[in-house]
């Protein structure tokens, strides 16, 4: 649903189905790809190694009763809840983590600058985190657990990254992504509510950015995105709260306002602001700008001294546009309200490992538009995993009995360690994906799927 450009929330309807024919060899990363406009995608060689796909297959329009399901929703946990395809866009939890690097040119940029000038810049790229949530209201597929998104784009962009869904209640995937001069690694846990009106989802857990150049160790909370008018009226997100962000090694702060809209305020829609304090809390710049457009940084020229209630005066002729979002491809609100990113993320790739979330079933057919046969298979599919986890509970509940150690589940490629900026329990990546990659040796990899 594309941004409304005026000062109420996005005038878009609630679940915006599009009528589409299928893609013909959308499954076959070898093949042309004949879109029903006529466009071709030929997948070859260039300058990143590949010619990336740039369509994926049309939304169908298909009807369903919203209100025979969402009734039965009412108070509950969203990941404990069989959703049937149709509410879903093709790609998974997983892969919607690994969005989050679409401006990963922040950090790139980032790690060569001063320690709060760093801080600006992750603040930037915290914020576009959230630039595609106005236009994305379908819920991204859970991963099953074990199952990984890997994104080699070290030849194009300049970073790859792994993701593996590390537990399963509650659902949490572990995020480990590098490079050229930095390296971010996060647990992405949620809770979620749906109230009738609006459903809330709630980030729990941090986002670590790591600059080895400066030292510099930042860490953030993510904030609270909201969907309202779920039942009935126009569908709208929201993102608001307040992410403060700390340089562990400088103990320099930065606290990222994300305003809640409200009709009855004059505040700019999707606004963010931020001041960025050095180590005594003096304000040094102010970053502001909205989640869904653009970010700038200023320098603070003057301020009363209040460190409650701080008031600045800005340096004008220092203001410097440091992010600005991309536009959306032609005719993408047939096609998910895709990003050029969103779209190359589920395009079939060899090599990968068996679990990743391009190997899915069901997650493939939903983008091919067989919707049908991919709530089947989404059914049988869960039910395999289901089946492994009451055998894991009958094998510990007998090792309990017996009084035996019962080795608990552990993730292929990460490990829980205690994070030392912050005390908290994180997935630390262990290495071995790339090498196994490389060998082609995925004996770790249990089959999910």
């Amino acid at each position: 649903m594309p941004c409304s450009n005026s000062n109420g929330p996005p005038a878009t309807a609630g679940v915006h189905l599009t009528p589409t024919k299928r893609h013909i060899g959308a499954g076959d990363p070898s093949s042309s790809t004949c879109s029903d406009s006529g466009a071709v995608v030929v997948v070859g060689a260039h300058k990143g190694g590949r010619q990336r796909r740039t369509t994926v297959p049309e939304r169908p329009n298909l009807p369903i009763n919203l209100w025979s399901i969402m009734k039965n929703c009412i108070g509950k946990e969203l990941s404990k809840i069989p959703m049937p395809v149709n509410f879903s866009e093709p790609i998974s939890v997983l892969q919607r983590v690994t969005e989050d690097l679409e401006y990963a040119n922040l950090l790139e940029t980032g790690a060569k600058l001063s320690t709060l000038e760093q801080m600006c810049y992750v603040a930037a790229y915290a914020a576009s985190n959230y630039s595609t949530t106005c236009h994305r209201t379908n819920k991204p597929f859970n991963p099953l657990l074990g199952e990984t998104f890997e994104f080699d784009r070290m030849d194009d962009l300049g970073w790859r990254s792994v993701t593996e869904q590390v537990s399963h209640h509650p659902p949490a995937a572990a995020h480990h992504a590098e490079g050229n001069g930095w390296t971010m690694y996060q647990d992405f846990t949620m809770t979620s509510r749906f109230r009738g009106k609006y459903l809330s989802v709630i980030p729990i857990g941090f986002t670590h950015v790591v600059f080895p150049a400066t030292k510099s160790h930042f860490s953030y909370r993510k904030i609270t995105t909201t969907v309202h008018n779920i039942i009935v009226g126009k569908l709208w997100i929201d993102n608001h709260g307040d992410m403060e962000i700390t340089n562990h090694e400088t103990n320099e702060k930065c606290l990222l306002k994300f305003v809640p809209y409200s009709y009855f305020s004059r505040e700019q829609p999707r606004k963010v602001y931020g001041i960025v304090r050095d180590a005594e809390g003096i304000p040094k710049y102010v970053v502001q700008g909205t989640w869904d457009k653009s970010i700038d940084m200023l320098k603070v020229s003057s301020w009363n001294g209040n460190h409650e209630k701080p008031k600045l005066e800005v340096d004008e002729t220092s203001l410097k546009r440091i992010w600005t979002a991309n536009p959306l491809p032609k005719n993408a609100e047939k096609m998910h309200n895709f990003t050029k990113l969103a779209i190359e993320l589920n395009e079939p790739e060899e090599g990968v490992a068996p679990t990743d979330s391009r190997l899915r079933p069901d997650q493939r057919l939903m983008e091919n538009g067989e919707w049908d046969e991919a709530n089947r298979k989404k059914l049988e599919i869960e039910e395999k995993q289901r089946v492994v986890r009451r055998r894991r509970e009958a094998e510990k509940e007998l090792a309990m009995k017996k009084g035996d150690k019962y080795e608990e589940y552990e993730p292929t490629w990460f490990v829980r360690v205690q994070d030392e900026s912050n005390g908290a329990l994180i997935h630390q990546f262990k290495g071995g994906y790339w090498e196994a990659k490389e060998q082609q040796n995925w004996e770790k990899c249990p089959d999910i799927f």
